[in-house]
């Protein structure tokens, strides 16, 4: 309690010595008054009125111009407050599926409150740690959650609050809210400061005679000083930043060991996780017994936490719009719909046009379902989604973090289905191929010039070499080799889709007159002409199936 008033004292004391020079001022009129003719008492008193209000009226205009023309709404401020840790409803155990993560975080928090000993054999505690990972993953919601844990003070500010067209304020805004910090830890024993966004001021700087970027850099330098600065064995301020960008594209300056001295990669949820994300979610509102989170959390690869907790809330809207009691598994099955394909548009196509795309879309789907080692279809559809007058949405088997050459050629081949399956049944094509050509020449132009994995045995990533430095004969070589595998490619799929032509044209057929299929609507198709799809331990669509 002393050392918060004497802090308030330092903060205020030009407001305690104002304060106490009009007291003073007060007690010297007054007794002045005292003494005066009462004559003289009288008109001094009855004029005191007029020379306040005109003092009033002077301290006022020059109050808001001030405000208006030298501050500007206060570039150089800070209204940044505290967030007590009693005041943070975030802990460790809200934190759902990122257990690893949590982990690390839980090093950092037992390094925090432990740091007298850490101090005591001569160690350093943590200066800063930054959060990496993509958006929606729990990077503000992990460093909530550390300072609840230690209990301790929290800022929190965004990087581009920083950002300001004139050049000092931004580094204004950095030396304040240090400032701050350090009298927040003084009296609370330590603060967190939480920067999101950390890129926009943390980018490599650029170094120019021309004075480009010296905003940006006189921010970043002033960062760089101020966490230099940080003499923890008084103030024992922590600096949490996060970012989405690949950490590559911050300043090595910042990354250097002494200021974030802490990384913390934070990944998409696995399997498990997911599970659990799901029945925390679902928790919150009333759900059918039919609804199966195993399933749910197989169909959902590559979700965020921030995805699943959005799929539940669209799901409830939807089930609200259908006048429903409970959400049920086809609510949740329209809401992932609804957030992977965009809503649908509603087209007036041709009947030939129709025919066209369901034909173009049945290639993909039994290219997908019949050949692709790691894919399953989620859904395929002839409605219009994003743009397109139908589309094949594919789902992975399982997490998969590299692939290898025998995917990379399936992706081909998927892409190429749908423009071999028009030109079979019409022996003509329509420009609906854009798309997949351009992903299918991106496939074969990264295995040949990045990765090494084309026919002719040259190995290396030849992307890196400026191309005006390379001979024109590697080029044609590489192009060329790029050619091959398209050309390879082609053959192949067109050969397969001959041989299983009577599960295309079934589930064209469909397609006219259903519009849009799921997983197990395909299987039946497929089932129907004894295309069967043997089911594999990894399979996760098949699981996701309505039938048991």
């Amino acid at each position: 309690m002393l050392r918060k008033f004497k802090l308030y004292f330092i903060n205020n004391k030009i407001w305690f010595i104002v304060g106490t020079i009009v007291i003073g001022l007060i007690g010297l009129s007054v007794y002045g008054l005292s003494n005066l003719e009462s004559f003289y008492r009288v008109t001094t008193l009855a004029t005191m009125p007029i020379q306040l209000l005109l003092a009033f009226a002077n301290a006022a205009v020059f109050v808001f111009m001030y405000m208006t023309v030298f501050t500007r709404d206060g570039f150089s401020n800070l209204r940044k407050k505290r967030i007590q840790a009693r005041g943070i409803e975030v802990s460790f155990k809200d934190v759902i599926g990122l257990e690893n993560a949590k982990k690390e975080a839980l090093e950092v928090v037992k390094l925090i409150k432990d740091r007298k000993q850490v101090q005591k054999i001569g160690g350093k505690i943590i200066k800063g740690i930054i959060l990496i990972g993509p958006p929606g993953c729990g990077k503000t919601l992990i460093a909530k959650a550390i300072a609840a844990e230690c209990k301790i003070p929290f800022i929190s500010m965004a990087g581009s609050e920083f950002v300001e067209m004139f050049v000092g304020v931004g580094a204004s805004r950095v030396r304040n809210l240090f400032k701050k910090a350090r009298e927040y830890a003084y009296t609370d024993g330590a603060c967190i400061v939480f920067i999101d966004e950390i890129e926009v001021i943390g980018r490599g700087r650029k170094f120019s005679y021309m004075g480009g970027g010296e905003e940006t850099n006189s921010t970043q330098n002033q960062l760089l000083v101020e966490m230099d600065g940080l003499d923890n064995k008084k103030s024992n301020v922590i600096v949490i930043a996060a970012t989405n960008a690949d950490e590559t594209v911050l300043d090595r300056a910042l990354l250097r060991p002494g200021r974030f001295d802490r990384k913390i990669s934070i990944t998409f949820p696995n399997l498990k996780e997911r599970e659990e994300l799901f029945e925390y979610y679902l928790k919150k509102v009333k759900i059918s017994s039919e609804v199966k989170i195993d399933r749910l959390a197989r169909k959902a690869v590559y979700k965020s936490p921030a995805d699943i907790e959005n799929i539940v809330k669209e799901a409830a809207l939807i089930a609200t719009r259908k006048n429903k009691e409970e959400i049920d598994m086809k609510d949740i099955s329209e809401a992932m719909d609804r957030i992977d394909l965009g809503m649908e548009i509603h087209l007036d196509m041709t009947p030939k046009e129709l025919e066209m795309t369901s034909y173009h879309e049945a290639g993909h789907a039994v290219a997908i379902y019949l050949m692709h080692p790691t894919d399953d279809v989620f859904k395929v559809t002839v409605r219009s989604h994003q743009g397109s007058l139908g589309l094949v949405a594919p789902l992975p088997k399982e997490e998969l973090h590299s692939e290898n050459k025998d995917e990379l050629l399936a992706d081909i081949m998927v892409s190429l289905a749908g423009y071999v399956a028009e030109k079979i049944e019409y022996n003509n094509t329509t420009t609906g191929v854009y798309a997949d050509f351009s992903r299918a020449m991106a496939t074969a132009n990264t295995m040949v010039w990045k990765v090494g994995m084309g026919n002719n045995g040259m190995v290396g990533n030849f992307s890196v070499i400026p191309k005006e430095e390379m001979s024109q004969s590697l080029k044609e070589k590489l192009n060329n080799e790029t050619i091959s595998i398209i050309n390879s490619c082609y053959s192949k799929v067109e050969e397969f889709l001959k041989s299983n032509w009577n599960a295309v044209d079934a589930l064209a057929k469909r397609l006219v007159k259903d519009k849009e299929l799921d997983f197990d609507e395909l299987e039946e198709v497929m089932e129907a002409v004894g295309k069967k799809k043997p089911k594999t331990e990894n399979s996760i669509i098949s699981d996701f199936s309505s039938k048991e």
